[in-house]
């Protein structure tokens, strides 16, 4: 019983198959070829339908007629008595000219009273007449078609009048064709106006076509020209260009940070060695002195404990600037207060002259605007102006003048420490800021410093939301500039 059903599945699936190509076919039509595809056939199904409508409104026309024509004369002149006596058939009747009219007269007998047909053929008159005209055939089989109408006396005597319709299908024929024609030359004239209106009104998206090839290939600045944002395409242009810029800064954030990360790895892994040489020395130099000491090999117990001392507690501040630097790092909360800077800078100044007695070190407090006084941490803005002074005071001659000048804007204080010493040249002034950073590598670290002074003071400068710059030329002396935001 199941048996029979399986081939008939399999017919099923085998007859779904061949549907696929066509459909892929389809498919993959480009759109303006569809587009086109589907405006001709919706004008040619339109043509069709007039078409139709037209040759039947004048086939019914042109038979309406015939059939108004085929009553007058069953009315008028082809009823019995209205027309003289027939010659015999196949003979000439010079009294009467051609006529389109088939006429035949039946008694109520059957006999045939008379007949007119002037054309090579006769209709193929029905069995049963009808009182309304019909339309018949021919009695030879031809393509001739006749418009007939019978009417019955009130003595039995029927009247058939009948018109050939061949000038009607002749003309309705001429109608078809031309219109035929006419549909065709219209098809062709539509279908390429609409190819390039079409192709024009695509254009918009081939260039959004070609403005993401262009970015798939790595051109992100690339976008999509934009037009009347009255218009779908122009929507489309500036929806698609706000796409794009989210893109591209998607994509330039990605690689900022990318790079970011590449420089902190970079500045950790500097900071790491940097940091372990550092250290390194101090520990060297008390493991050296112990095992001298464990040795017997040094009997001045005063010295040797000096020497460690000194190098541990060389070491210890070192730690404790890693540390600061740590802090500032993590943007740790600072003890925020109103600050003077004119009583900071004169105590660095007292205290850098009780260190350095020997040197020229002066305060110049210029006029401006309000009074020098910021909002931070007084210890820390003490470290940076002590670090800048120190930093002047350390790497340059004992001739040198070190001068610290402060000053007010209309919104900031500037605080400056400005040398005559031998300067800095373009490279150390662009480095000068970086950890572990020495402007002369044969300096050793008693007169080198760790190299963490100056970047503690750019980190705490940063910390109060200000800046601090170097203008340094070879030979000219180099001046530290700090502009903090002023608080009044």
């Amino acid at each position: 019983m199941t048996a029979p059903a399986a081939p008939r599945e399999s017919a099923e699936v085998v007859a779904t198959v061949p549907n696929r190509p066509a459909r892929r076919w389809i498919r993959a039509m480009p759109l303006r070829i569809t587009l086109v595809g589907a405006v001709l056939l919706l004008a040619a199904l339109g043509l069709l339908a007039s078409g139709v409508a037209v040759t039947s409104a004048l086939e019914n026309s042109l038979t309406n007629r015939v059939d108004h024509q085929l009553h007058e004369a069953a009315q008028g002149w082809a009823k019995p008595g209205k027309s003289r006596p027939l010659p015999p058939p196949d003979e000439p009747n010079p009294g009467r000219p051609p006529s389109p009219f088939y006429v035949r007269t039946t008694l109520a007998n059957g006999t045939v009273l008379r007949e007119i047909n002037d054309e090579s053929v006769s209709p193929a008159l029905p069995e049963d007449p009808a009182s309304v005209p019909v339309t018949v055939g021919s009695t030879d089989g031809s393509d001739v078609r006749w418009r007939v109408l019978t009417t019955t006396a009130p003595d039995g005597i029927e009247t058939t009048v009948a018109m050939t319709l061949t000038e009607n299908d002749e003309t309705v024929n001429r109608l078809a064709v031309l219109q035929l024609i006419i549909g065709v030359v219209v098809l062709i004239v539509l279908g390429v106006v609409a190819y390039f209106v079409v192709r024009r009104s695509l254009r918009p998206l081939v260039e959004v076509e070609e403005t993401a090839a262009a970015i798939a290939a790595g051109d992100l600045h690339r976008r999509v020209p934009e037009r009347d944002d009255r218009t779908e395409i122009g929507r489309l242009s500036v929806a698609l260009n706000g796409m794009l810029a989210q893109i591209q800064h998607a994509f330039a954030a990605t690689e900022a940070s990318e790079e970011s990360a590449r420089r902190s790895e970079e500045k950790m892994r500097r900071f790491v060695a940097d940091a372990s040489h550092e250290l390194r020395t101090p520990l060297t130099t008390i493991r050296g002195f112990a095992e001298l000491y464990r040795q017997g090999a040094m009997t001045d117990t005063e010295t040797l404990m000096s020497r460690i001392e000194g190098e541990a507690s060389r070491m210890g501040l070192l730690v404790e600037d890693l540390l600061m630097l740590a802090r500032l790092d993590a943007q740790r909360p600072l003890e925020t207060r109103p600050v003077d800077l004119l009583s900071v800078a004169s105590d660095a100044v007292h205290g850098a002259r009780a260190v350095a007695p020997e040197r020229s070190i002066a305060l110049d407090v210029r006029p401006g605007p309000g009074t020098p006084e910021v909002i931070g941490d007084e210890a820390r803005l003490r470290q940076v102006l002590g670090n800048l002074l120190a930093n002047a005071v350390k790497h340059t001659p004992a001739t040198a003048d070190v001068t610290v000048r402060l000053g007010t804007t209309e919104h900031s204080v500037v605080l400056e420490v400005a040398d005559t010493g031998p300067g800095l040249t373009e490279e150390d002034a662009a480095r000068v800021f970086e950890r572990f950073y020495r402007t002369d590598a044969s300096r050793t670290r008693e007169s080198g410093g760790s190299g963490l002074g100056l970047s503690i003071v750019a980190a705490l400068v940063a910390a109060h939301r200000g800046s601090v710059t170097v203008d340094s030329r070879p030979g000219e002396g180099a001046t530290f500039r700090v502009e903090l935001p002023r608080s009044s």
